[in-house]
């Protein structure tokens, strides 16, 4: 009965975190609190995975990250790295996967991908790069090169720890890089070398700063009834020229984007347009084009001095996720104007936002007071999309908040201090010494993927405890009667990988860990190997842009749709696969 309990809820929590019917930190207290009531887990159970050693060092390292970001020591970095690969894109591309890799095998990607990002969109307003080269392979690098080190992705931590906890030892800092290194490596050179060739070159509508060249500015036009623009081709004649690129139409909710395929504009079509001020007053005082109303009636004009129409992304941690427009703190704000919302390739005029909850990597059109901007940099909440330079902010620190990363990768690799410890010991100083204030350390920490851990945690107890992790193992192995431990766990890292591709990797990690120590138990074989490809499964989700949070970050700003991660993720996604059931064994015999 217990099993069939546990089996019943784990059903519905797949579902959910799944479908994201109810956000899921929602869900991960739905579960603590079903297992409690069903009787599964008593309370002081089930509320464990709180005080578990994964979330509490993954949230840790969040603030640690957050220190090294606020210091601008990765901005400084990044930008004398990229300086002088600019009119490069081969050795941009090298130079950007080398970089992005070696930041992600020790911190959190998230920030690294979002730093990675700015400086692309730098460089391609000032150069004639195509940002689609570049936004997906960075993201699958950054996936790649955290399952280098135990603390490069908070999936091999929670794997660590739960391992522990069901009787196997812990994983050590450079464990992993064994394996890790060398699948990096060879991820990293398929992508340099096919990067080019598989991805689309989708022009990015970001604001030009060259020097010597009229300042061009983003903005929505309006094409109204008997505008000379109906029935031309966006990317010839009348509706381009030099001061005037148009990047996407908008017909309908949909996005087109005249390099993919032919577009006619019609009437009632708002174009997304790169123009200089002459050009924009030209198109408005002829009739030709107008702005588009935003939720407050009229926009001011896009070429104002004194304001920007600028793109934000929402990234995971925001606490836009989940709210609606009109219960966000953007809605408070007299000066900002909503124009619309891009989905995967699908526009939401601000006439439509009102029912639309903000999902991570949405891409929001606003208008906005530069000053405001700076603000909403600063905060955190969004990713300003745009030309400017961030502004660093106490760069002073950067010397000191790189030394406090250092000492704890140090220390946690001597095995002077548990990573625990050492990562809780950073985030303090960091803390302490002023690298990040005590309210960016808050903003830093996402609270939903702690309570996601806390509440998968409880549902990993529960099939550990009811028995029936080691009824599924069984069952599994049913269907490999007779093979041998190597095809098994071949097929584990493959089920894993495919599981991340719908679940969170941290959701596939608590709900796998538990079935595969039971697979290898019921093997007679040791469950390292399987403790290992767990690690690299649960990470190798590279096929679809909803399987790990940098994908979604990069979905918009990338112009990508879903064929584009399927181009290159399934090749990746093969290669880590066959690379961990073949290595693994070697490096980690049975």
């Amino acid at each position: 009965m217990t099993i069939l309990l546990v089996s019943a809820i784990l059903t519905v929590t797949v579902v959910l975190l799944v479908t994201e019917v109810i956000p899921v930190d929602l869900t991960a207290l739905g579960v603590m609190v079903a297992l409690m009531v069903t009787g599964v887990l008593t309370a002081r159970e089930a509320l464990a995975g709180l005080a578990h050693p994964a979330p509490v060092t993954v949230g840790a390292l969040f603030i640690v990250s957050a220190g090294l970001a606020r210091t601008g020591a990765l901005d400084l970095l990044a930008a004398r790295l990229t300086a002088a690969t600019r009119d490069r894109p081969r050795r941009l591309l090298l130079l950007v996967l080398s970089f992005t890799a070696v930041l992600s095998a020790f911190m959190n990607n998230t920030p690294v991908v979002v730093l990675l990002i700015s400086v692309l969109v730098s460089i391609a307003g000032e150069h004639p790069i195509s940002l689609s080269k570049f936004l997906i392979p960075v993201s699958f690098v950054s996936i790649l090169a955290g399952t280098s080190t135990l603390i490069g992705t908070s999936t091999n931590i929670i794997i660590s720890d739960m391992s522990a906890q069901l009787g196997e030892r812990a994983i050590g800092m450079f464990e992993l890089s064994r394996l890790g290194v060398p699948l990096a490596l060879l991820g990293a050179a398929f992508l340099y070398v096919f990067s080019f060739r598989l991805l689309p070159e989708h022009r990015t509508p970001v604001l030009s700063n060259s020097r010597g060249r009229a300042k061009l500015y983003i903005s929505e036009l309006l094409i109204p009834p008997g505008s000379p623009f109906i029935g031309c081709d966006p990317l010839h004649g009348p509706c381009s020229g030099e001061d005037l690129e148009i990047y996407q139409v908008l017909r309908d909710m949909e996005v087109l984007d005249p390099v993919e395929r032919p577009v006619v504009v019609e009437e009632g079509d708002i174009l997304l347009v790169k123009a200089s001020a002459a050009t924009l007053v030209r198109l408005l005082n002829q009739k030709i084009a107008k702005l588009p109303k935003g939720d407050r009636g009229t926009l001011a004009a896009p070429f104002d001095e004194g304001a920007l129409i600028v793109e934000l992304i929402v990234p995971p941690s925001s606490t836009l996720v989940g709210q609606r427009w009109q219960e966000t703190f953007l809605a408070k704000e007299p000066h900002v104007h909503s124009i619309g919302v891009q989905r995967q390739w699908v526009h939401y005029p601000w006439t439509k936002m009102a029912d639309l909850r903000f999902a991570v990597g949405d891409i929001l059109l606003v208008q906005s007071p530069l000053d405001h901007i700076e603000q909403l940099r600063a905060d955190g909440e969004l990713i300003v999309v745009e030309d400017l330079q961030r502004q660093l902010v106490n760069r002073r620190k950067a010397p000191l908040a790189v030394g406090i990363f250092l000492g704890m990768v140090a220390l946690a690799t001597a095995g002077v201090l548990d990573i625990l410890v050492a990562a809780l010991a950073a985030a303090v100083l960091m803390v302490g010494l002023r690298c990040v204030t005590l309210r960016q350390a808050y903003q830093a920490v996402d609270v939903r993927t702690l309570l996601m851990i806390a509440g998968t945690l409880a549902l990993g107890q529960a099939l550990q405890r009811s028995g029936a992790a080691d009824l599924y193992a069984a069952t599994f192995l049913s269907l490999f009667a007779g093979a041998s431990p190597t095809v098994v766990l071949g097929a584990v890292v493959a089920f894993t990988s495919l599981l991340s591709h719908l679940l969170s990797n941290n959701s596939t990690a608590v709900l796998a860990t538990p079935i595969a120590l039971a697979t290898a138990r019921a093997l007679g074989v040791s469950s390292r190997p399987f403790v290992m490809g767990l690690c690299f499964g649960a990470s190798a989700c590279y096929a679809t842009p909803i399987g790990y949070q940098t994908n979604l970050l990069v979905y918009g700003p990338g112009g990508y749709r879903f064929m584009d991660f399927l181009r290159l993720g399934v090749p990746l996604d093969i290669i880590v696969i066959l690379g961990t059931t073949l290595l693994v064994p070697r490096l980690w015999p049975f």
